[in-house]
């Protein structure tokens, strides 16, 4: 029989490839990717560099691991929202809440692949990366799409084609929350479900006022 349950071992492994990555992103973070060396992330988790490079074979590795692991997590939180059995309006209002909630729980890593686009990190490996990346955002589409075409069906939304209003709610949060990340003392995070449900959920409602 399989067990399931990791070795104390294997434990102390998986808890020193989560230091390293928090260590990497705090730095990246504060200083930029190629202002960051492996000797610092190294010092600032604690570990000796040889330690560091048991885990990650170069910085490249290790800034796309921390940017996918943040990625995974978005994506498998969302996901779970997404498929719960419930009214699928109320899916959709708590997808948003749990995006904004992801956005700024996880904005260092964010603004770290923003900050790094074009410049820092080799085109081979941001090409790998942008590749992914968007195979996450392609299936949260597809998700997202199945949420309003059962609502469509039960008439809770107007019979619009599914995919475009899954690309329409995407692009309406999604130019939000960038507007935050760029503001964020002018533009409250907060209000960005809301204001998302309002512009556009409410409007595609079938639901009684």
């Amino acid at each position: 029989m399989k067990k399931d349950k990791l070795s104390r071992k294997e434990r102390e492994q998986l808890q020193r490839r989560t230091e390293i990555l928090q260590a990497a992103l705090e730095l990246f973070s504060q200083k930029g990717y190629h202002n960051v060396s492996m000797q610092e992330i190294a010092a600032r988790a604690e570990f000796a560099v040889g330690t560091i490079y048991k885990f990650f074979k170069s910085k490249e590795e290790l800034y796309r691991e921390v940017l996918m692991q943040t990625a995974i997590l978005i994506c498998s939180t969302l996901s779970e929202v997404l498929e719960e059995k419930v009214n699928e309006y109320i899916t959709i209002k708590k997808y948003l809440e749990t995006k904004c909630k992801l956005f700024m729980e996880n904005i260092s890593a964010i603004q770290l692949y923003f900050a790094e686009v074009g410049g820092g990190v080799r085109i081979n490996v941001k090409r790998a990366l942008d590749t992914e990346l968007r195979s996450f955002y392609d299936q949260m589409i597809r998700k997202l799409a199945t949420v309003f075409d059962k609502g469509i069906q039960k008439k809770i939304f107007q019979a619009f084609d599914p995919y475009y209003l899954a690309l329409a709610l995407e692009s309406i949060s999604n130019a939000f929350l960038f507007e935050w990340m760029e503001n964020p003392d002018k533009f409250p995070i907060s209000t960005i479900a809301d204001l998302t449900e309002k512009i556009f959920l409410e409007r595609i409602s079938l639901l009684p006022k």
